[in-house]
Order: structure tokens, then sequence, then C-alpha cells
């Protein structure tokens, strides 16, 4: 399957090291916090098993996946398309418990052309925070967006997981609601120590999240309902799907497995 590459026009900022710094504090909001306990209760990464951790950030589900396996996993990859990234992955190694290894490790790919680089069913397990919904692919022949990528994705996520592997992963609600969020996380200024900071990024987090509405509004980006996502999992080859709204619901979180 091939994928168009997006039309001149549109702007990109998921690779930008300003936008990988704008979510970098995303950990310290509330509603974050939130998703991130709910994720993790939903994690079961057991020794020598191998994760992948797509569109990774600033690495808060990567850091939980190897401190819930108490530095046990013999890999865990986390890719993101923001080179950025790498540093804030590297310097998160020497906080973890136990502190990491080359087993941890970052990996620079944008997902919306698939996971080539890996060997089919490389990995027990795969988790992603609001990530999946920005894979992306434009129809020169019809001039829009299309689900292409965001369908290949899933699938791909199907071939490198091994007969019986779990799949975690968040996506938001349609038409997602950030004044919501935004209006939970005020209170997160009073405790940060550095609120001034916060509110900052906060603030930019909110600037971004109105050109992503914006551009799923388009169809770039895909905030489905969870009928749809259920519908695209199946015929990926995924059973055992359940979700749950979490995030000031603006977010499902979705935990299945591939068919053995």
């Amino acid at each position: 399957m091939s994928m168009q590459a997006a039309p001149s026009s549109s702007v990109n900022h998921w690779p930008d090291s300003k936008c990988a710094r704008a979510f970098w504090g995303q950990h310290e909001l509330p509603a974050y916090q939130r998703l991130l306990a709910d994720t993790a209760e939903w994690l079961d990464p057991h020794a020598g098993e191998r994760w992948l951790d797509l569109g990774c950030g600033s690495g808060q589900l990567t850091k939980t996946l190897w401190e819930k396996s108490r530095g046990a996993l013999a890999e865990a990859a986390a890719l993101d398309c923001a080179p950025a990234n790498e540093r804030v992955i590297n310097r998160l190694r020497g906080q973890m418990q136990p502190p990491a290894d080359e087993r941890l490790h970052f990996v620079h790919a944008d997902f919306s052309s698939g996971l080539a680089g890996w060997a089919n069913e490389r990995f027990d397990g795969v988790v992603s925070g609001l990530a999946i919904q920005y894979a992306e692919s434009y129809s020169e022949e019809t001039g829009g967006w299309t689900t292409d990528a965001y369908e290949h994705l899933l699938c791909e996520i199907s071939r490198v997981l091994k007969g019986g592997g779990r799949f975690v992963f968040s996506v938001n609600v349609p038409e997602p609601a950030w004044g919501r969020v935004g209006v939970r996380s005020l209170a997160g200024i009073l405790r940060s120590p550095k609120p001034g900071r916060y509110l900052k990024n906060m603030l930019r987090m909110y600037r971004y999240g109105r050109w992503l509405t914006r551009e799923s509004r388009r169809g770039r980006f895909h905030y489905l309902p969870i009928q749809s996502i259920v519908t695209h999992l199946i015929d990926a080859g995924f059973v055992r799907i359940e979700h749950r709204l979490t995030y000031c619901d603006q977010a499902y979180l979705i935990r299945c497995r591939k068919a053995s």
C-alpha cells in the first residue's frame, strides 16, 4: 500500500521541536495524569517481553512499561516522528527505577508509513497514547484526505504483534472539547512547582489542539466514534475489544488482543 504525501499547503507540526517541547510537560496536567493512570492499569508487561510505544512523546508510557516490568523487558522501543524526543527519552532513562539500559531505545520514524522496519510478530505488546489517530494519508486522485494510513497502521500493529499480543491505546472522541481539559488543568497550577511554565505549556497545547480539531474536520486526522474504531480493529484482526472513557471524557481508552 502506498501513502501519498500531504499537499505542500498543509502544515505538519508533529515533527517540529517546538511542538515536541510543548507536550513534554503534558504529564503534569490532571486530565493526562488520569489518562496515564488508566492506561497503566491496563498494561501488563512481563519479564522477557518486547513492547512498542507508538508516538512516545516524552516517554511516560515507555517509562510505565519499564517500571511495571521491574526493568525485565527484553525491549522497550519508543517511536516518534519528532527527533527532539530522543533527547527526552535518553534523559528519562536515568530517572527510571530500575535505571534503563540500551534495551529501552528511541526510534525516529513516522508511523503514517507503517512499521516496515520490524519483522512479523516481533512484539508481545503495543501501547499508544493519543497518537495513532494522527496517521495521515492524502489522495491526489480525489484531492482529499483518507483513512488509508490509519487503517494500514492498525494492520501493521497486528502484523508486528505475536498471536495473542496485547494492544492498549487511547484516541480522542469526535469533536473533543479541549476547553474542558483546559479548565480541569487550571487546578494543577496551584500544585506545580513552576506555575508560570505550567500555564505556558497548557496554553501551547491548547493552541495545538485548535489546529488538530480543524484538521480532523477536514478528514486529515481521525477522531472517530467508538463503533468505527471497533470495526477497524476487527478488520485488522483484533479480538476481545474493551473500551472506556477517560481524559475528562475526551478520549477512549481501548484494550484488545491480536487473534491467536
